[in-house]
């Protein structure tokens, strides 16, 4: 287990890594189709996406939690 003060961190992690594999998939697929080495093209391009999706989800996250307040009104 992880120390809470690491959940943001964590949470990008995990966010991006799956975003980019998942995205990375569809555009592998796409590009060369269901064919013999397409999986490993497709870790290849994953493996170059994910750092820089968890980059750029370090910077950005924390604007798209301001935006999301100031759109979001109280229920109270």
């Amino acid at each position: 287990m992880f120390p809470a003060r690491f959940a943001p961190l964590l949470s990008a992690a995990i966010m991006s890594g799956l975003m980019s594999c998942i995205v990375t998939c569809v555009a592998t697929v796409r590009a060369v189709g269901v064919a013999p080495g397409m999986a490993a093209k497709w870790m290849s391009a994953w493996m170059l996406a994910w750092p820089i999706a968890l980059v750029v989800l370090l910077f950005v996250a924390p604007l798209t939690r301001r935006l999301v307040t100031a759109l979001v009104r109280s229920e109270t």
